[in-house]
């Protein structure tokens, strides 16, 4: 019988640990690098012992407390080919399941009710529970789909900024500051994006959502595309009787008022974050196997 649970958001900026007793009252939390199990496996599998580890020393827990634990890692990839099944095989846990990060957003958003959840962060993802049953979209990374997330923006702003240096789209103060971060070089603006990572895309999105705020016509046609996409995929998951829309993720304020406002009329605050439904998660798990061995 595993004695902990342990909780991880492995997200592409940063992974964040919780471990809790059975109960679900949390003793300790920690956090660590960028937990990418697509594009960068080995670095996010060292992130997300490093942050469970953490946990459990902020909760004055040994280390071999790891081995006496189930956890519920939510990561973003889960849902792709043979990534979840690899990093679950190789966690050092007594008990562990990969989930998509869609889901334990939902659980932490929603508890156990109905509604949706989309999340937006370094990546996008969305979660609907309809009568118990759920279901998602997206969550294929930011190359492919993405929309929305703070990488596809950084993306979209090099793509737009590259565009008005060769004079294709007119120039504007933000894309005038993204060529002057790379000396004006195109071939430098094609290197960095490259070798970048999702979190180097998604440091661009605070300056995007400042520009816009200052009427740039490039930032706003990047967040008014961005909007359009959360609106066509918040249409596919509702339903008549859907009462709830929860945003999560780093940039879910800024998206709020961007909205449509048939969906912001839904917009309910969450009840807890995804860590939180990680948690819950890997505390089900354990009350799960006691029954089981009762």
């Amino acid at each position: 019988m595993t004695k902990y649970a342990i909780g991880i958001d492995g997200g592409g900026t940063s992974c964040r640990a919780a471990v809790a007793d059975a109960s679900g009252t949390v003793l300790g939390r920690g956090k660590a690098g960028p937990a990418n199990i697509m594009s960068d496996p080995e670095g996010a599998l060292v992130n997300i012992v490093a942050a469970a580890g953490a946990a459990c020393e902020d909760a004055g827990l040994q280390a071999s407390a790891l081995l006496a634990s189930t956890a519920v890692l939510g990561v973003a990839g889960a849902n792709v080919g043979p990534y979840g099944a690899r990093i679950q095989a190789a966690l050092p846990f007594a008990k562990a399941q990969v989930v998509t990060d869609s889901l334990i957003a939902l659980q932490g958003a929603l508890g156990h009710a109905d509604g949706i959840v989309g999340a937006f962060g370094t990546g996008s993802v969305y979660s609907a529970r309809r009568n118990g049953r759920v279901h998602d979209i997206g969550g294929w990374g930011f190359i492919i789909g993405d929309q929305a997330s703070g990488a596809r923006l950084g993306r979209d702003l090099l793509e737009m900024s590259l565009l008005s240096h060769d004079g294709v789209r007119p120039a504007t103060p933000v894309t005038r500051i993204v060529m002057e971060q790379f000396g004006n070089d195109p071939q430098r603006v094609v290197a960095f994006a490259h070798d970048a990572k999702p979190k180097d895309f998604a440091g661009y999105a605070p300056l995007i959502f400042d520009h816009a705020a200052q009427d740039d016509a490039v930032a706003l046609e990047i967040i008014r595309k961005a909007a359009s996409d959360i609106d066509q995929n918040l249409d596919a998951l509702l339903w008549p009787e859907c009462r709830g829309i929860c945003l999560l993720g780093g940039l879910a304020g800024s998206y709020r008022f961007w909205l449509r406002p048939a969906h912001q009329s839904l917009l309910v605050d969450p009840k807890g974050d995804a860590l939180q439904g990680a948690v819950s998660l890997a505390v089900a798990s354990i009350s799960e196997g006691e029954r089981r061995s009762a």
